[in-house]
């Protein structure tokens, strides 16, 4: 890293880390429930988990929007000195922090199955959906203010998370085409060779 700069991570693509971890965990966790008739029933337990599912996406994609967007006004440009973390180190730091949580939430989804099956594997791919959703809302901001959110790397909670964290004092920024991924946190498309 440069003298005087800081390591810079995508603020989409840390929101986005948790998403398809969770998604796929809570769909496997569903569908080993569904086959676990439970104490209240499959109906009950599939009904239940609709529920959780739809109330998961809303909190989890809406939780903290006031604060994301009060940092995105208040972004510094980037200086020549910052490095830009890649994308993929950003997802594996993110991924690796939360090994264990994710391991210990497939792990309750399961066994919720044998009182209420299916509902704690749709909670959990609510919230992976709710993360996707807040990541592509982000993406819409970075688009709309035509510059790209990146927060220190030191201000992130330990295990790679908490982009919008009391840590966090204000975001940087740069231009739209900075880094390799693209608005909301997705891989940047490169162009066909011709």
């Amino acid at each position: 890293m440069a003298r005087g700069g800081q390591g810079l991570a995508r603020v989409a693509v840390v929101v986005r880390a948790g998403a398809a971890p969770l998604w796929w965990l809570g769909a496997f966790a569903a569908g080993i429930g569904v086959l676990v008739p439970g104490m209240t029933g499959r109906r009950i337990g599939v009904t239940a988990g609709a529920a959780l599912f739809v109330v998961a996406v809303a909190v989890v994609a809406l939780t903290r929007r006031r604060r994301y967007t009060a940092l995105a006004r208040a972004a510094a440009r980037a200086g020549r000195q910052d490095v830009l973390q890649d994308r993929g180190v950003t997802v594996r730091a993110w991924r690796r922090g939360h090994r264990w949580w994710l391991l210990l939430a497939f792990a309750a989804a399961l066994g919720s199955a044998f009182a209420v099956p299916a509902a704690g594997g749709m909670l959990l791919a609510g919230c992976g959906t709710g993360l996707r959703l807040k990541a592509a809302w982000l993406g819409r901001l970075e688009r709309a203010e035509e510059a790209l959110l990146w927060v220190r790397v030191d201000w992130l909670a330990g295990n790679g998370g908490r982009p919008a964290g009391k840590a966090v004092r204000a975001y940087r920024s740069t231009g739209i085409a900075a880094g390799d991924a693209a608005p909301g946190g997705a891989r940047r498309r490169t162009a066909a060779l011709v």
